[in-house]
């Protein structure tokens, strides 16, 4: 079983930046690929990022490329999401999961094994 624990968000004004961490449990964490994903009020969860499991590659959501960065180490059994230029529509509850088998870059839910329980950022105007 894999324990994931997001922390790092909060409030910030538009064009700040935060810097989301998620903590897992377990040996295998290097060999998983590992992906943040957000859920706003009242939308669904949706796919933000993810992270190959060597750290050799990522993909991202059009709507964060360019201005978030997904990287991981693999020491602290830690990935990161570096979030820039925030807007009041990346206001949402981010979660990070893991993928256990991974077969490429994963973008749907559905792929996602184990999820953390998330974290609040608020991007105020």
């Amino acid at each position: 079983q894999v324990q994931l624990v997001e922390s790092g968000g909060g409030l910030v004004q538009a064009g700040g930046s935060l810097r989301l961490s998620c903590t897992a449990s377990g040996r295998i964490f290097s060999r998983y690929n590992m992906g943040w994903f957000r859920q706003a009020p009242g939308e669904e969860r949706e796919f933000v990022a993810v992270i190959g499991w060597s750290g050799g590659s990522a993909y991202y959501a059009e709507s964060v490329k360019g201005r978030f960065t997904i990287s991981r180490d693999g020491a602290k059994n830690t990935v990161y999401l570096q979030m820039n230029s925030l807007r009041p529509d990346d206001t949402a509850v981010y979660y990070c999961a893991a993928d256990r088998a991974p077969n490429g870059l994963a973008s749907r839910i559905s792929t996602y094994d184990y999820w953390g329980r998330g974290t609040q950022v608020t991007v105020s105007s």
